[in-house]
């Protein structure tokens, strides 16, 4: 039942033989019946003209330094406040463990 169900030699195919025959004689039709001439060479595409750098007056850096400022804070924020939620649910979880520890040790003593 668990023996592999192996074709018998004569039904098997030899490694250098394929199951699909090659295919002979395929002629392929032309994409058009139509009769075009060679297209003329067009002329190069002249290249873009180059773009002066660019130029920063005093007002766009400082937008730029005091929005980079804003975006520090902020993230800042959001992550202290991430940390402090951290620490607080930490201890309120240590307290929660030192009162329960106490609530379950005590009637031994009462």
């Amino acid at each position: 039942m668990f023996t592999p169900k192996i074709p018998p030699p004569d039904t098997a195919p030899t490694p250098g033989t394929s199951l699909v025959p090659p295919l002979t004689g395929l002629v392929h039709p032309p994409a058009c019946t139509c009769h075009h001439t060679p297209a003329a060479p067009t002329a190069p595409v002249p290249a873009a003209p180059a773009r002066p750098a660019a130029r920063f007056t005093l007002g766009s850096l400082l937008v730029a330094a005091a929005g980079g400022t804003a975006v520090v804070l902020v993230v800042g924020t959001v992550l202290v406040s991430m940390l402090l939620a951290t620490a607080i649910t930490a201890a309120s979880v240590a307290v929660c463990a030192v009162v329960l520890r106490s609530l379950l040790n005590r009637p031994n003593n009462r």
